[in-house]
């Protein structure tokens, strides 16, 4: 059990710091970059995606393991999973549009984007292809979608500061100074992969 433990804690850890899914291994750069304009609207993203990311894991491993691989069928894998999470999505926009309409309006075209966001689909076929259990899929998933919040909060609050400052060369004023920003918070994290957690 212990074993276990320490198992689903180096999934979390590692998929946090070690293997960014954003800022190590580049998924999902387009709403990363789209969202990250304000600290609002990149927390409402990312709990989406750490919503999806979960939701999209416990039903693509069953579907998978049960359907897939003993019909055979693996080499439908990538489709079967883009629909899977293209539904959820669908829910989750419904939800938003209905109940949470700030939230909605502020994501805008973004919030689609999780459908074809490579870090969701990323993190559904990882976790076929690492062999992981059920649950250890679930911590991955979770992990991810942390890795993912981390990332965009982190990246939000530069592109705050750096919209209030005045003393940004004029020439990197804008788009270009959070390319340089997304860089070094990049560079940050690739620190991380000198860990020997495995």
């Amino acid at each position: 059990m212990s074993s276990q433990i320490a198992t689903f804690a180096t999934i979390f850890f590692s998929m946090i710091l070690v293997n960014n899914y954003v800022l190590v291994k580049f998924y999902g750069i387009c709403p990363f970059l789209g969202v990250s304009k304000k600290l609002d609207s990149s927390i409402g993203m990312s709990g989406a995606v750490i919503f999806v990311m979960l939701v999209a894991t416990a039903v693509t491993f069953p579907i998978q393991i049960f359907v897939l691989n003993p019909a055979d069928l693996g080499y439908l894998q990538t489709i079967v999973f883009i629909l899977v999470i293209a539904v959820l999505v669908q829910f989750i926009e419904i939800f938003l549009k209905k109940y949470v309409v700030a939230l909605y309006n502020s994501l805008g075209v973004y919030l689609p984007l999780i459908t074809t966001n490579c870090a969701v689909l990323g993190a559904a076929k990882t976790n076929i292809s690492n062999s992981y259990s059920f649950i250890g899929s679930l911590v991955y998933g979770v992990a991810a979608g942390v890795g993912y919040t981390l990332a965009i909060v982190l990246f939000a609050s530069i592109r705050e500061r750096l919209d209030a400052t005045s003393k940004c060369p004029k020439c990197f004023e804008g788009f270009p100074i959070s390319l340089v920003a997304a860089a070094l918070l990049a560079m940050s994290f690739m620190g991380f992969s000198g860990l020997s957690i495995w």
